[in-house]
């Protein structure tokens, strides 16, 4: 953790503060949860996602060499998912909607500016990830090198696939239906969600460049393993299209198995 504080403080303190944030949500979620609403879960969801992106990119972007872009980039991420984290939570709150509202032109507005924003972050990440071609880093092992231009890769053109959710402005593709979903990640089992390539995708910037370093240590296995990461994230976009679920639980048919 020392490390981590050394190498990006505002990164670091920011993670952390999401961190704490989980854990006051997962304490409301279970007061809420015996009320029958479990309004807190997804942004217990974010704040530990952002947590995680926080310390992510905090590490990464230690190794670009006298970078100033970095010390903005760190600002960038703070007030970017600053201001969604307290949107989403503040709506849940409420127990209203924060992404895909529009029962009232305030709602709608935000979630305009929620896709704004995200798209100012995805932008000043994409940045990052184009140092890491063009400028001097820090002395490391050419396959670490590209398991995090690859991640980063990966993880930027992911997270723009939440520009088509926002245009549909929904993330299911088939009439949605209650009580089919995978608990806690929410993923729908009997239509296409988009929310799998999404997650899938956007993890590549932790996934790679981990096995990279204490599995592989090889850049031409590390590429292969961005190359089949790449193909499992798109597969599951095109089959979401489809109106397929990655994971299709037949309950029924369980229980009769069994």
């Amino acid at each position: 953790m020392k490390i981590l504080l050394d190498r990006n403080i505002l990164l670091f303190n920011f993670g952390l503060l999401n961190l704490i944030a989980a854990l006051v949500l997962l304490l409301l979620m279970q007061f809420y949860f015996n009320q029958g609403t479990t309004n807190f879960l997804k942004p217990l969801k974010f704040a530990l996602s952002i947590a995680i992106f926080s310390w992510t990119m905090g590490w990464y972007a230690f190794e670009l060499k006298d970078q100033p872009s970095v010390y903005i980039y760190s600002w960038v991420v703070v007030i970017t998912l600053g201001f969604e984290i307290l949107y989403i939570s503040f709506q849940a709150a409420r127990g209203q909607m924060s992404h895909f509202n529009t029962s009232s032109p305030f709602y709608f507005a935000m979630t305009i500016m929620m896709g704004i924003v995200a798209v100012i972050l995805t932008l000043w990440t994409l940045y990052i990830g184009i140092l890491f071609f063009t400028s001097a880093v820090r002395p490391l092992p050419d396959y670490y090198l590209w398991a995090i231009r690859t991640g980063i890769i990966l993880f930027v053109i992911f997270a723009m696939e939440g520009g088509l959710m926002g245009a549909r402005f929904s993330h299911s593709v088939g009439e949605p239906q209650k009580g089919a979903a995978i608990p806690l990640l929410g993923w729908n089992t009997r239509i296409g969600d988009l929310r799998v390539a999404h997650f899938i995708g956007m993890h590549a910037l932790q996934v790679i460049p981990l096995f990279s370093w204490y599995v592989f240590k090889n850049k031409s296995a590390t590429l292969a393993l961005a190359c089949v990461y790449a193909i499992l994230a798109t597969f599951t976009f095109f089959q979401a299209l489809q109106g397929k679920p990655f994971f299709q639980i037949q309950l029924k048919q369980l229980l009769i198995k069994t």
